[in-house]
């Protein structure tokens, strides 16, 4: 199970990959997306820590890079923050300890993980729809009679 954290973390990167903050979208199911992957990487960080020792701060890490990369607005900030926490609580008072049902949630949230960092770079790496002509340029061949 321990495989299926690292398979997140290539995803993850081409997430925060995708190129500056502003050239991504914004709009609230993007942010939507964010907030739910943050409390993801804080539910992770908790199931981490309850295996690796609370010095382990791989998730704690990635989550810092997603608020660099972001540098979202301060109400966006206060729920990616806020989720993050959250799920980090939620998950440590649930799991104490490295058990084989840890490793059953650990699994769980990345493959939750996995699925909102693919959300968030379909965004990013679609390329908008062709215009009609099929040419992608979105100008016309030649004058078209009318």
């Amino acid at each position: 199970m321990r495989a299926l954290i690292p398979a997140l973390v290539p995803i993850f990167v081409l997430a925060l990959a995708g190129g500056p903050a502003a050239a991504r979208p914004r709009d609230a199911a993007h942010q939507r997306t964010l907030v739910e992957l943050a409390g993801v990487l804080g539910e992770s960080h908790a199931l981490r820590q309850a295996c690796e020792g609370p010095e382990d701060q791989y998730w704690r890490a990635r989550m810092l890079r997603l608020l660099e990369v972001e540098d979202p607005a301060p109400e966006l900030l206060a729920d990616l923050k806020g989720a993050f926490n959250d799920g980090y609580a939620d998950l440590r008072a649930a799991f104490t300890a490295c058990t084989p049902r840890s490793r059953q949630a650990e699994a769980a949230a990345a493959a939750r993980g996995r699925a909102l960092a693919r959300r968030l770079t379909q965004a990013v790496i679609t390329p908008p729809p062709a215009p009609s002509d099929g040419r992608g340029d979105g100008m016309a061949d030649s004058v078209r009679p009318r």
